[in-house]
This record gives structure tokens, C-alpha cells and sequence, in this order.
């Protein structure tokens, strides 16, 4: 008798289906919680909200570890988790760079559609914002200033061709200003930089900036969502102004290419376990995110709809 055979008769001796026992696989080890970008950000602080749950809820048999590979505008952990040896213990939370960094640097040789879906867990919007001490209290102030400034004003972000680096572009192009980019290595870092008056203006989630926001260091002028944010009343969208734009940033959880499917299914089980609890609805709530839950095909065809935009985006700005 071969071994196969062998397996599946003492599988059902047991009285367990091969099905249902291939899907009692559990990590082995801890796992490698890959963050695309740096410590504060929103990327990172869902990461160590998540690995918070996890371990209070007591949901994974191995802990979530997280590991901080921003450089690069990303590329640092899409290589990381391209090159993993043990694909089944390696998922990184990724923002929209997933789609904008092997766009912009082919170098890199990474085809996203590679990776295994895991969870698309919320997107978050933007919004333009400038230090409470700034006398620019609308939008038209804030063009206005910046032109006046002549190429010398100065704003942060996390990178070339980051998110909010693509914002910015677009507003460059939209109105024919020029910026003076500072780049720095997460969004937790360039919001405390505008709070402490380095730069001028910043595009963040509102989790980054919302401590900030909230001691009355900064104040949105813009929001870059679809509609108005309850979170801030009568902050415009851009679209009210006349430009046909909204930008969102994507929260989820990819897997590394190669992942079994008996792994891809333990992570996407365990990730909408997270996501139907009281604590992470609670916590789209304060960061003003909106939630979005994805099947792994619809995740597929949104990945494919996102690469198609960033295209189209970055053309546009070179």
C-alpha cells in the first residue's frame, strides 16, 4: 500500500475528511508580520493594532511579529516577502505602494499577481493639512500661497512615488504649482514634522495626524474622499472644487507567492475573524476609515483595477 493511500485511510479511521484535515493547518512558528513602510505610520499602527487583538483574543497558536521594511517606498518588503524561504509563515500589510513601487521600478522584477490574497481590510482617505499657526484657512489661501512662494514651499511625505507623493503630483499638475517635497521615513514622522512646524503642509490618513489634530496642532483643509468626512465638518472634497479625484489608501493583508492554500486559507479565516470584531469595527470608526471586505478573486480583480489606476496616475506626473 503507498503512502498516500496509507494517509488517507488513517485520516479516515479517524473519521475526518482529507478536506477537513487540510484545513486544520496552523502555523508552526511565529509568523513574519511584514509592515511596507515605517514605525508610525498607519500601516504600522493597524499592524501592531492587529498583532494587539491577536494575541488578546488569544485567536493564533504562534504570535505576529511585526517587522518594519519601509525602504524604498516599499520595495524593501515586497522583496522581502518575494524572496521569503518559508512563504506559509511570511504576510505583509501593504498600503497602495503595493501597486506604485513595481510600477515605478520594473528593476525590482515583482508581479504582485504572484502574491497570495489574504484580506483587504479597509481603505483610508487623505486630507490635506496644514499647522493651526498657518493663516491659510481654505484651500484657495493654500494655492494661493504656494504660488506666492514660488517653488520654496515646503511639504513631506513618506517617498517618491508613495501615496501621498501621487496626491501632491496631482495637485502640482491640477493647478501648476510647484513643491518643495521633503521626503521622511513613515507618516507618523511627517505628521509630528508638521505639527513641529518643519514643513508646511502634508497629505495623511487621518490616524496619523489624528493625535495631532486633536491637541490642535494641525487642521485639514481637504479631504481627497468621494464625499465630505464626518470627522472633520465642511472640509471639502476636491471634487467639490472642480477636480474629477478622490484617492484612498488600501489596509490589507497580502500573502507571499507560494503560500500553500491550506496556509492562504488558515490567514483569510483568521483575518475575517479579525474583521468582524468589535474592536476592529470600533477602530475604522476612530481612524475614519471605511470598511471593505474582499473575496481572494475579488481582491484579484481589484489588485488588476489598482495597477491599471497607478499606470495612469504616474504617466500622468512624469
Amino acid at each position: 500500500m503507498n503512502i498516500v493511500k496509507t494517509v488517507t485511510l488513517g485520516i479516515a479511521a479517524l473519521g475526518i475528511t482529507a478536506p477537513a484535515a487540510m484545513a486544520e493547518w496552523e502555523p508552526r512558528k511565529p509568523v513574519d508580520f511584514v509592515i511596507m513602510a515605517g514605525t508610525g505610520g498607519g500601516a504600522d499602527q493597524i499592524a501592531r493594532f492587529i498583532q494587539n487583538v491577536v494575541q488578546q483574543k488569544d485567536m493564533m497558536n504562534r504570535p505576529l511579529i511585526p517587522n518594519n521594511r519601509g525602504g524604498g517606498s516599499g520595495a524593501e518588503a515586497l522583496i522581502w516577502l518575494n524572496e521569503t524561504n518559508d512563504p506559509n509563515h511570511t504576510i505583509l500589510v501593504t498600503l497602495n505602494s503595493f501597486f506604485a513601487t513595481p510600477i515605478r521600478q520594473p528593476e525590482l522584477g515583482i508581479d504582485i499577481s504572484t502574491f497570495t490574497p489574504i484580506a483587504l481590510m479597509a481603505v483610508d482617505p487623505f486630507a490635506l493639512w496644514v499647522n493651526t499657526k498657518s493663516e491659510v484657512d481654505d484651500f484657495e489661501e493654500w494655492i494661493e500661497t504656494v504660488k506666492a512662494a514660488d517653488g520654496e514651499y515646503i511639504v513631506g511625505g513618506t517617498g517618491s512615488g508613495q501615496e501621498d507623493s501621487i496626491v501632491f503630483a496631482y495637485l502640482q499638475n491640477a493647478y501648476d504649482i510647484d513643491l518643495k517635497y521633503i521626503p521622511f521615513s513613515g507618516g507618523g514622522e511627517v505628521a509630528s514634522a508638521l505639527a513641529g512646524e518643519q514643513i508646511q503642509a502634508t497629505v495623511n490618513n487621518p490616524a496619523e495626524a489624528r493625535g495631532f489634530y486633536q491637541s490642535g496642532d494641525v487642521k485639514p483643509l481637504l479631504v481627497f474622499s468621494d464625499e465630505q468626512m464626518e470627522e472633520y465638518p465642511d472640509v471639502p472634497t476636491l471634487k467639490e472644487k472642480g477636480e474629477d479625484f478622490s484617492y484612498n489608501n488600501q489596509r490589507a493583508v497580502v500573502g507571499a507567492p507560494g503560500m500553500s492554500d491550506e496556509a492562504a486559507k488558515y490567514y483569510q479565516d483568521l483575518f475575517k475573524e479579525i474583521f468582524e470584531t468589535e474592536d476592529w469595527q470600533t477602530y475604522m470608526e476612530r481612524e475614519a476609515m471605511s470598511p471593505l471586505w474582499l473575496t481572494p478573486e475579488e481582491q484579484r480583480e481589484y489588485w488588476q483595477t489598482q495597477i491599471k489606476r497607478h499606470e495612469e496616475l504616474l504617466a500622468s506626473f512624469e
